[in-house]
C-alpha cells in the first residue's frame, strides 16, 4: 500500500516538528521513526537540531537521503515487530511524525520507544485529529468514512484519534505531556474572526474542529511528578 503513495508523500522536512525540540535537547543523538527520505534528519544535523542521527523506516527509498554519509545509522523494518539496536536511554529526542496512526499496536509502540529515550528526553509526535470539522461534516451528515490518497482519512490509517485520545495514548503510556499543539495557529474560517470571539473561547469550543493535526511534546513521567 505504501509503494502506490505519491512521491511527495515522503520528501519534505518537517521543521514545524524540529522547532518543538527544547533548546536543551538540540546537541544529542535524534532518533526518527517513519523517517522517509531522511530529510528532516539531514536538515536536523545541518541546522543544529541535533548532533548525531539515526532513523527508522519501513520503506526502502530509492536516491534518497537513507544512503547520507550524515546518519550514523539508517534501518529498514517495522518498528512494531523490530529489535532495535540502541542501548536503552540512547536518545535525546525521538521523533514520530504522522507514524502512531499508522500502527497496528501504537500503544505498545510507544512503551518500546520509552525505553530508548533519557530521563531528559523529549519524544515529539504529530497526529491527526478527527474530530476537525470538514471530516465531521462529512461523516455526520453525508454518511460518508470514504478513505482518501492523504489527509485525516488517508487510506494508510489505522487509528483515529481526538485530543483527548492523544492525550490518553501518552499518560496510559508513563509519558508527561510537556505541550499539545494544534497545528493551526489561527483559524482558517472566517465568520469565526468575524464574531470577535476571544482567545479563550475560540481554544475552549473551537479549537479541535479546526485543527488537523496535534502535535504532542511529551516526556518519560518521573516519580516526582504529580
Amino acid at each position: 500500500m505504501y509503494e502506490k503513495k505519491a512521491t511527495n508523500y515522503f520528501q519534505h522536512a518537517r521543521v514545524e516538528l524540529l522547532n518543538l525540540i527544547p533548546v536543551s535537547n538540540r546537541e544529542g543523538h535524534l532518533l526518527e521513526v517513519g523517517a522517509a527520505e531522511g530529510n528532516t534528519l539531514i536538515y536536523a544535523k545541518e541546522h543544529g537540531f541535533a548532533k548525531e542521527i539515526y532513523g527508522v523506516e519501513l520503506c526502502e527509498i530509492a536516491n534518497s537521503n537513507q544512503d547520507s554519509k550524515l546518519l550514523c545509522e539508517f534501518i529498514i523494518g517495522n518498528i512494531e515487530n523490530m529489535k532495535l539496536p540502541f542501548l536503552e536511554s540512547s536518545f535525546d529526542v525521538i521523533l514520530c511524525g504522522d507514524v502512531l496512526e499508522h500502527l497496528v499496536d501504537p500503544y505498545t509502540t510507544l512503551q518500546k520507544l520509552k525505553k530508548y529515550l533519557k530521563d531528559d528526553g523529549v519524544i515529539i509526535a504529530s497526529l491527526p485529529n478527527i474530530r476537525e470539522w470538514k471530516t465531521m461534516k462529512k461523516i455526520l451528515f453525508q454518511g460518508d468514512f470514504r478513505y482518501e490518497n492523504s489527509g485525516i482519512l488517508d487510506k494508510t490509517h489505522l487509528r483515529f484519534f481526538t485530543k483527548k485520545n492523544i492525550i490518553e495514548l501518552f499518560e496510559n503510556q508513563g509519558f508527561f505531556i510537556k505541550n499539545i499543539i494544534s497545528s493551526n495557529t489561527t483559524s482558517p474560517l472566517g465568520y469565526l474572526k468575524r464574531l470577535r470571539l476571544s482567545r479563550f473561547i475560540m481554544k475552549v469550543f473551537f479549537e479541535e474542529l479546526i485543527t488537523d493535526q496535534y502535535y504532542v511534546v511529551a516526556s518519560k513521567k518521573t516519580s516526582n511528578m504529580s
